[in-house]
């Protein structure tokens, strides 16, 4: 079995939510306030049958309407429903655990526990009575009198099966659970470092002789006398050590108790007297965790980094559970189910040692813990597990929704099954970030994650103050991720997404077998005997158009790359392009102060031709612009334009290193520039989302 789902009423930031778990592994993500730990303190006060269950006003929903909670007073319910599982048959306790929670019978069975934090029916009328008498009452004025007045009064109790029917929960059963939390806020030095402490003196008691215990070759009665001889052989020694300790203590100890002789104290015939001795447990408290290097130094395990003291106390939870649930060493009292609940593993870890403990947790689910519940705000983390394994919560005003990644997708769709893999391969750091951030910025390469930020900030948008990430998918596999943000699909992720692409205009020759080859815009449509042409190649172009997805280019029949509209719409920024590196500058500021001149003496097509050519290198770019100039229809400071940016595109040996450089450029704000139409209609898009 396992916990499939819990439904929170009237709980802290839950008004009225379900969410869905898997088997085995479940890591929650948001942002801050987004509901992921109440989510544990729920599962707490289910299943933890040590923690005090009582809750305090802070814990209800603040609901803004009165007019509900004059007539009924406010009541918290926590439902969980547990699922038979897929390998339930090693598991046979299971069923026999929860036979009396059932809900369902047929396979696969169901069942059910449920929490209700409420004011008896008894308190109701005066609840009633008090609440209504006072006049002009606000939200908050409520809140307080309910504190004050009825608080106190109100009690918990916990339902199985249907809650209708008030079966109390047997606590017998209770305690089957074993709920192991890790909070956030911890300090594992405290908590783990001698065997004073309870967990590290319990997990000693377990797997001290250990060789013994795991030994299947002699039954139960064997190992006991085995160990029985141990402790037997322990007794004796730890008796040689009292007679010495004794010894030592046989001048000073007349000297001592000589008072107790004068005092009267041994009247009656009895004398003080010290002795003593030594348990094998006893000796647990003498015990401290150290950590020995290669060459043998020994020191304490306060000397160790909180990183790694995390992981040690970690280990040591899941070896106390491992203990829970041993019938050999509890018998009756072992655990049968058990849930481990760590908020924020990442904390004193740094990514290789988040990513390693969550692949060893991913190997110990459903062995050592049946059910992992995880907080977390760390994409290392959301890396390291698999797309069902995420569920995110976010807050849209006093809203919460929850996601489910791996369930946008359809299983029975061969493209959703294509775009939920590419979307797991390529769940890296920087990838997962998306699941943090507000907004979404997709774009195709290095050149547009360069120079966007740099962008909105001429533009006066501040990514990083509205929470928005630019996504490199690098290429256009943009509709493997967009599934994830579309609002058609159940269980899709509530964010604003932009994506920044490029039409790449193609054209192909009318011979058979001739394949579409890019095409710059000044060439499209001047010979359509010869070709077929496409002015965008681009599929996603008007495929999107919804509230949350927007689709953002060049514009139709001028628009080619990021590049071409650079210098397309700073054409007279020669400043700029001369702190650029790439081939054929010279040439390339030339070409930019003679357009100028076209603009300036209203210079005609006609007229420009020739010195326009001579601008050009020789090869196949040069040859096409003379065979095809006269049938372009544009005007001379239009034409002169797209061949200027087609020019420096063909001129740019890595786009990479010209968008670095022109990133470090722009930083500088006394330098003019002008921002691509299509980015700024992008960056209008996000800032009228954040008003």
């Amino acid at each position: 079995m396992y916990i499939s789902e819990i439904t929170l009423s009237n709980f802290r930031g839950f008004e009225q939510n379900t969410i869905f778990f898997q088997d085995g592994m479940n890591v929650l993500i948001g942002q801050n306030n987004s509901g992921k730990t109440s989510v544990i303190k729920a599962l707490g006060l289910l299943f933890d049958s040590e923690k005090n269950k009582r809750l305090k006003v802070e814990d209800f929903f603040k609901s803004k309407e009165l007019s509900n909670m004059k007539l009924v007073p406010p009541k918290i319910t926590i439902s969980a429903k547990l699922l038979e599982s897929e390998n339930e048959d090693i598991y046979s306790d299971d069923l026999a655990l929860i036979g009396t929670w059932l809900t369902k019978l047929e396979k696969p069975y169901e069942a059910q526990i449920t929490y209700e934090f409420f004011l008896p029916d008894k308190e109701t009328e005066d609840y009633v009575k008090k609440i209504n008498d006072i006049t002009n009452m606000d939200i908050e004025m409520f809140w307080n009198i309910f504190e004050y007045n009825f608080i106190n009064k109100y009690i918990y109790k916990i339902y199985i099966g249907n809650p209708e029917y008030k079966i109390i929960v047997d606590y017998d059963i209770l305690k089957k659970f074993d709920f192991q939390f890790l909070s956030a806020i911890r300090d594992v030095e405290r908590d783990m470092f001698t065997g004073k402490n309870p967990l590290l003196r319990e997990v000693i008691d377990f797997f001290i002789d250990y060789d013994i215990k795991n030994e299947k070759t002699i039954d139960k009665s064997e190992k006991e006398n085995q160990i029985k001889k141990r402790k037997k052989e322990f007794s004796d020694d730890a008796e040689v050590l009292i007679a010495k300790l004794k010894e030592r203590m046989k001048l000073g100890k007349e000297e001592m108790l000589k008072y107790a002789t004068a005092t009267g104290a041994t009247g009656n015939h009895l004398n003080p007297d010290f002795d003593g001795k030594i348990l094998d447990t006893e000796m647990y408290s003498t015990l401290k965790l150290i950590v020995e290097d290669k060459s043998g130094i020994k020191l304490p395990a306060t000397r160790n980094g909180l990183g790694y003291n995390n992981l040690i106390y970690m280990s040591l939870l899941l070896a106390k559970m491992q203990k829970n649930s041993s019938i050999e060493y509890l018998g009756a009292n072992s655990k049968i189910y058990s849930i481990l609940a760590i908020e924020e593993p990442e904390a004193h870890l740094h990514p290789n040692m988040q990513y390693k403990f969550l692949k060893f947790l991913n190997e110990h689910k459903n062995n050592d813990v049946r059910q992992i519940f995880i907080t977390s705000h760390s994409p290392n983390i959301t890396a390291a597990v698999d797309l069902d394994d995420i569920i995110i919560l976010s807050k849209n005003i006093s809203k919460v929704i929850v996601s489910y990644p791996g369930r946008v997708f359809d299983n029975t769709i061969e493209e959703d099954k294509k775009s939920k893999k590419y979307v797991q391969r390529f769940l890296d750091v920087t990838k997962s970030d998306m699941f943090f951030s507000e907004n979404l910025i997709f774009v195709e390469g290095l050149a547009e994650q360069l120079l966007i930020p740099v962008f909105s900030k001429r533009l006066k948008y501040n990514l990083i103050d509205s929470y928005t990430s630019v996504i490199n998918l690098s290429g256009r596999y943009f509709d493997h991720f967009l599934k994830l943000f579309d609002e058609t699909r159940e269980f899709s992720i509530p964010k604003n997404i932009a994506c920044i692409t490029d039409r790449d205009p193609q054209r192909k020759e009318k011979i058979k077998g001739k394949k579409y080859k890019v095409c710059l815009p000044i060439f499209l449509d001047v010979d359509n005997k010869k070709y077929e042409y496409k002015k965008t190649s681009n599929k996603l172009i008007g495929k999107y158009n919804s509230n949350r997805i927007k689709i953002f280019t060049q514009d139709e029949g001028s628009g080619c790359t990021l590049e071409y509209q650079i210098i397309f719409e700073n054409y007279k920024n020669k400043d700029l392009f001369n702190n650029i590196n790439f081939s054929n500058k010279d040439k390339i500021l030339e070409f930019m102060s003679y357009i100028d001149k076209i603009i300036e003496e209203d210079i005609s097509k006609e007229e420009s031709s020739q010195e326009i050519f001579k601008f050009l290198n020789a090869g196949s770019y040069k040859d096409e612009i003379k065979l095809i100039y006269d049938k372009i229809t544009l005007s001379s400071e239009n034409n002169a334009k797209h061949i200027l940016a087609g020019l420096f595109l063909n001129s740019i040996d890595s786009k990479g290193e010209m968008s670095q450089e022109l990133a470090s450029l722009l930083e500088d704000e006394n330098i003019e520039f002008n921002v691509p139409i299509y980015i700024k209609g992008m960056i209008e898009w996000m800032k009228l989302l954040k008003k």
